[in-house]
């Protein structure tokens, strides 16, 4: 399932030309993805195979556990967002 999600997306990119792999990384960049990676490898470790849809059944259910990983991805989300320039990655603004 994931190589088909990744090839995909690999062919859209190629048909879209937007594919351009660069084989030189920034260092910064490089610190960034580990730092990434690292971070998502624990958290997944620490959700015991909590998913996307163990998130979407607790809103669903009206259970606190789907209002409380709303909040901490929300937050998660503009926490990231907030600490890509200082690994040298731009962010998007939209408006």
């Amino acid at each position: 399932m994931d190589f088909a999600i990744m090839l995909g997306a690999l062919m859209a990119a190629g048909l879209a030309g937007k594919f351009a792999p660069s084989w030189r990384i920034p260092s910064r960049s490089l610190v960034a993805a580990i730092i990434g990676g690292l971070l998502l490898g624990y958290g997944a470790r620490l959700a015991y195979g909590c998913n996307i849809g163990v998130y979407l059944s607790g809103i669903a259910s009206r259970s606190l556990h789907g209002w409380l990983w709303l909040v901490a991805a929300f937050a998660g989300s503009i926490l990231g967002t907030r600490l890509r320039p200082l690994f040298g990655l731009s962010v998007e603004r939209s408006g």
